[in-house]
């Protein structure tokens, strides 16, 4: 098994190999406007560093969000594309799964929150029984309108760091990492679970919309 994990749902532009037993490489890049660039120059280098080439991957494993549009959906594209390319399956991931993942290994038990940034002054986020059990499904909301459901908990991601007033007990990690990803998908795998399909869990309209009520000109 060799595992290639990648996601761009948050600001961080993160890749991992994982060969079934452990991590062998990865890459993480803090950069939320260059998600494009970074991405394929990150997969180079790990495949680079372990003397691996891109055929020798036997599955992809792809962070569906939550996660604003633009960002989100380059991991999706590119981890659907090399899957058709290599003929591999594609396991897609949810994204707050990866971050609450991540902090069982730093030491969180549960229960806990994690949330991210969704801007527009709101976080996507979802509570945990522990590190690897969510309860409901993932949310996006403004802080202030979570403060109850959320109070007493830790939280974890850069969503809780931003909001102290509403997440006061904050840790890290802060971004999403693709090796915690893999080694969530290398257990699901070894465990016969299912996955969820490559396709974006957005939660929302994307930033980017046409205006209401514009003029249409036609030519005469």
């Amino acid at each position: 098994m060799l595992l290639l994990a990648v996601d761009t749902a948050t600001p961080a532009v993160t890749v991992a190999l994982h060969d079934g037993e452990s991590v062998v490489a990865e890459s993480s890049q803090v950069d939320a406007r260059r998600h494009g660039e970074l991405l394929i120059p990150s997969v180079d280098r790990i495949l680079a560093e372990t003397g691996l080439k891109l055929d020798a991957v036997t599955g992809i494993v792809v962070g569906v969000g939550p996660g604003p549009y633009t960002g989100l959906r380059v991991g999706l594209v590119t981890a659907s594309t090399f899957a058709a390319v290599l003929g591999v399956p594609v396991h897609g991931l949810c994204t707050l799964d990866g971050l609450a993942y991540a902090a069982g290994t730093a030491g969180i038990e549960g229960p806990f929150t994690v949330a991210t940034d969704a801007r527009r002054k709101e976080v996507y986020w979802a509570r945990y029984e522990d590190p690897r059990t969510r309860v409901g499904e993932p949310a996006v909301d403004r802080p202030a309108e979570i403060a109850e459901q959320v109070a007493g908990l830790p939280a974890v991601g850069q969503g809780a760091l931003l909001y102290p007033e509403v997440f006061p007990d904050a840790r890290g990690p802060e971004h999403q990492s693709a090796a915690a990803l893999a080694s969530l998908a290398a257990e699901r795998l070894a465990a016969g679970a299912e996955f969820l399909p490559p396709t974006p869990l957005y939660l929302r309209r994307p930033d980017a919309q046409v205006p209401k009520n514009y003029k249409v000109v036609t030519p005469q």
